[in-house]
């Protein structure tokens, strides 16, 4: 089956978070004629498949998800989310770019490496989770990770599928992330008669200050490789949907991408420091989702920019923005992670898509990665 075919055939199943829905089917029927072992391995309502090809050299892993978020209104794509229909060269449908267009071209890179290099002098993984874009109460990929650390098997080098492209295929890669710590507020006010505002206490009103004081703050100023820590408020909710009545709680969820000049437990008592100058109560539900990471390791790095050159004739742009990865969970153990996929243009928007000479190109860019990871290990 063609990269098209794969990434259609994927699309086409509504793999919501956390669930495969069949994805793995298809993959495991794809990678057992190439002489991979395929496992898969359950975690709460998620599941993971890694796969495993030879058992000599160093590991060189594809890293990626087949879950997908919500399309959102059907009505609004002006091709259904999942029938991954061509339009004008590009392929549309959720996932098409983030990112089940670059498992579909992990497995057409490896079909076409392995027909030159039947026997490579480096093993080949690939580990891909149900539940990348879902909540970790559903199970994350870390817990197969720490499993195979106890079973002394770690990779050496990953690469990660997700969208890291800008203008062209292959012109950013990311080297790093940085972490994220997101928060529940509850502000606890008192709830009365607005005609009566001596007896009242109104979070809404007292939220105004805090939240001035949040976006004037310089968290930090980043360093030479990541940006600043930033603060964003995503959602905010009050009222008892009468006008006559002042609420006496409101619900803030937040979130700070912090680079490694904060640390999350410096982040919260600051945080704090500001609340504590309203005259509401408030209560906190923290979650770290993920710590900053950096691969300061330049092996992978330079098979990548090799690879590149050779077939874009230049080399890309490093850098770390972006959101979280499932890179967090590899870069721990001591690998080379590195971030290179498709243009990140439409992920998660109405209309997603790929375009079908960016399938190709990156084809061609990751079988050219095998082939210098080949080079190096001879």
């Amino acid at each position: 089956m063609s990269a098209l075919k794969l990434a259609q055939s994927l699309i086409k199943i509504k793999s919501i978070s956390p669930n495969d829905k069949g994805c793995f089917d298809l993959i495991e029927k794809e990678l057992a004629p190439l002489g991979f072992s395929v496992e898969r391995v359950p975690e709460l309502n998620s599941e993971t498949l890694l796969a495993k090809r030879g058992n000599t050299g160093k590991v060189f892993c594809y890293l990626g998800h087949t879950d997908v978020v919500p399309s959102g209104p059907e009505e609004e794509w002006t091709s259904h989310p999942f029938e991954a229909n061509v339009v004008d060269g590009e392929l549309i449908g959720r996932g098409a770019a983030d990112m089940k267009g670059s498992v579909a071209v992990f497995i057409e890179s490896l079909k076409k490496f392995l027909i030159t290099n039947p026997d490579p002098k480096f093993q080949i993984w690939m580990m891909l989770t149900s539940n990348e874009e879902g909540e970790p109460a559903d199970g994350k990929i870390n817990t197969l990770i720490e499993s195979l650390t106890q079973q002394n098997q770690f990779i050496d080098y990953c690469l990660v599928g997700e969208a890291s492209s800008s203008n062209t295929v292959g012109d950013v890669l990311r080297i790093g992330r940085r972490g994220s710590l997101s928060g529940n507020l509850k502000l606890i006010g008192k709830q009365g008669h607005v005609a009566y505002p001596h007896k009242v206490l109104s979070p809404i009103l007292e939220v105004g200050p805090i939240i001035a004081d949040l976006n004037q703050i310089t968290w930090d100023c980043g360093n030479e490789y990541f940006d600043p820590t930033s603060f964003q408020i995503s959602n905010i909710e009050s009222g008892t949907g009468a006008t006559n009545v002042v609420p006496g709680h409101l619900n803030m969820l937040f979130n700070f991408r912090f680079s490694p000049e904060s640390t999350h437990e410096s982040l919260k008592k600051r945080f704090i420091k500001i609340l504590e100058k309203s005259k509401c109560e408030f209560e906190i539900e923290w979650t770290l989702n993920a710590q900053p990471y950096l691969t300061k390791k330049t092996n992978l790095l330079n098979i990548i920019q090799k690879a590149l050159k050779t077939v874009n004739g230049q080399e890309a742009i490093v850098d770390n923005g972006g959101g979280t990865s499932d890179g967090r969970w590899i870069s721990p153990s001591g690998s080379e992670v590195i971030e290179l996929g498709p243009r990140n243009q439409t992920i998660h928007q109405i209309d997603e898509k790929i375009s079908l000479s960016d399938i190709d190109l990156l084809t061609k860019i990751y079988q050219q990665i095998l082939v210098e990871t080949n080079n190096q290990a001879e």
